[in-house]
């Protein structure tokens, strides 16, 4: 069972415009609801290809009982801490002339220590009966720096592999409880170590440092170039073939998705990075966020370049 975390889920709504005019009034052509926030944009992808996959966070109100209701289809059980406050939506603007995205992300609830310890002691629980833990996304206000430190620690004294995917100080600070598997981008791996990041060497460096710190494993996106993987079976580059993507929105979140897959399957370092690349490519070829169809990523997964560029680190 793969164990997603999603501290601030959301409804996702996805309109579809021709020429968006910043200003002026905008007539929405197509529309569409969906649960969304970063970890249950890798529950979908998980549940799609065939896993157990069990939902858990905070949700509140009308909206909140609407997430877990609309999870439902996708086979993905809702195990949430309920609070009174509504849950936030996040609007995605997509302009079919200009090919652009807008994106509105709303803040959320407010929520306190006590939410917090409640939820630790249901997420406790939850953790025993996953293969792996995914954690994802920005927290509700009222939480801290720590919030998935003090997670992290949870999934590791109970032996399981956790996948931490955040930014800024939630991620500085949830790396140094070591979670297994880590996501950063080129901007975020320059904040969790200093480099500069300027060419392929100095981003395995940089990678290595993290890995040398704790972090089994340090999966860094390189957006259209692919990514980048350091863990002890060595140095792996995934390259991409060109498709022509619909919606890129969530496809770091399918690509955590892959990687959980991977490591719940025991799959090596070499063929989780392959999966988790089809996925992600794959996401990208459909509207829906959080979403692929099975016959593009099995058309996508021979084509997908895996170069080892070391043995060890």
């Amino acid at each position: 069972m793969i164990l997603t975390v999603t501290l601030n889920a959301a409804i996702d709504k996805r309109y579809v415009v021709d020429d968006f005019k910043a200003g002026e009034v905008n007539r929405v052509r197509e529309c569409s609801y969906v649960p969304g926030g970063k970890g249950l944009n890798v529950s979908k992808p998980a549940s799609i290809y065939g896993a157990e996959v069990v939902a858990t966070g905070f949700v509140g109100g009308h909206a909140g009982n609407y997430i877990e209701d609309a999870l439902k289809p996708f086979g993905i059980k809702g195990e949430f801490y309920h609070v009174d406050a509504e849950s936030r939506s996040c609007i995605n603007i997509w302009d079919e002339v200009n090919h652009v995205q807008t994106e509105f992300l709303e803040p959320g609830f407010t929520l306190t220590e006590e939410d917090f310890r409640g939820f630790e002691k249901k997420f406790t629980e939850l953790v025993k009966d996953a293969d792996v833990v995914s954690m994802s996304g920005s927290v509700p206000k009222g939480f801290d720096g720590t919030a998935y430190q003090r997670l992290v620690k949870i999934v590791k004294e109970a032996g399981k592999p956790v996948i931490l995917d955040t930014s800024g100080k939630l991620l500085e600070m949830g790396i140094e409880a070591c979670p297994t598997l880590i996501k950063p981008n080129i901007d975020e791996i320059r904040m969790l170590t200093g480099k500069h990041c300027d060419d392929i060497q100095d981003i395995i460096d940089a990678a290595k440092t993290i890995h040398a710190n704790g972090v089994e494993i340090v999966a860094v996106s390189l957006g259209a170039d692919g990514s980048l993987v350091v863990g002890e079976e060595g140095i792996f580059r995934a390259i991409v073939p060109k498709i022509d993507a619909v919606n890129t929105v969530g496809c770091g979140d399918s690509m955590i998705a892959g990687f959980a897959l991977g490591l719940s399957e025991g799959l090596s370092l070499e063929e989780t990075l392959r999966r988790a690349s089809a996925i992600s490519a794959a996401a990208a070829m459909r509207e829906e966020t959080g979403f692929f169809v099975m016959e593009d990523m099995e058309k996508l997964l021979p084509q997908i370049v895996i170069q080892k560029l070391y043995n060890t680190i």
